[in-house]
């Protein structure tokens, strides 16, 4: 790989991070008088937290643009330049989103971000996420279950059916956001293997 094209590359990542870094949940919060959204719920900056504090507005807000801020730098990215720059840029953005630098590199669990990211390389893996998410969460009613599973199934789908997608960097930079997927969601994981997560529809347990 030549200088100037890792140099483009590292910029688009540049790029990207900013844009994921966008702390979207606090300032709609703020903008709805909903309060600090660091001291609501569990402190997350996700369209989740937001939820508890009873405005669905906000929460679906805060939604659509953490997700946008993932589709956007990698559509100008990939229909603008090249898809390792869409890549990079995209990686970038999910990488801002967990790790915001404007929040002491303390953000979201990275879902929101990751599933935007998929609709700016084509509505096929958003597809592939949405189908398994829907499926599950309407069966098993665990949102948590139903977004690892989904992230896991999308870079798989790449690997086998991903012949438009370029080379193996996608489906592996994929992987890789879904490695950190359920890293972030260790907690959740935890309560899933001891029953305690829980379901759509359901009031939270008492801590």
């Amino acid at each position: 790989m030549n200088p100037q094209w890792l140099g483009l590359i590292s910029l688009w990542f540049g790029l990207g991070y900013m844009c994921g870094s966008i702390p979207f949940g606090i300032l709609i919060a703020r903008m709805f008088g909903l309060g600090n959204l660091r001291e609501i719920g569990s402190g997350n900056i996700g369209a989740t937290n937001v939820l508890r504090t009873g405005s669905k507005p906000a929460a679906a807000a805060t939604l659509l643009l953490d997700a946008l801020k993932g589709t956007l730098p990698v559509f100008v990215a990939n229909y603008g330049w090249h898809i390792d720059m869409a890549i990079a840029a995209g990686f970038g953005a999910f990488i801002g989103h967990i790790l915001p630098v404007w929040l002491n590199f303390k953000g979201g669990k990275g879902v929101a971000t990751y599933v935007g990211i998929l609709l700016g390389f084509g509505w096929p893996l958003l597809a592939v996420f949405a189908v398994i998410w829907l499926t599950l969460a309407a069966t098993l009613r665990y949102s948590s279950l139903a977004a690892l599973v989904a992230s896991l199934a999308v870079p798989t789908y790449v690997f086998v059916f991903g012949d438009g997608y370029g080379d193996w960097k996608l489906p592996m930079a994929l992987l890789a956001m879904t490695v950190i997927v359920y890293l972030t969601h260790r907690e959740n994981i935890v309560r899933l293997l001891n029953g305690e997560e829980t379901r759509i529809g359901s009031k939270p347990k008492p801590s």
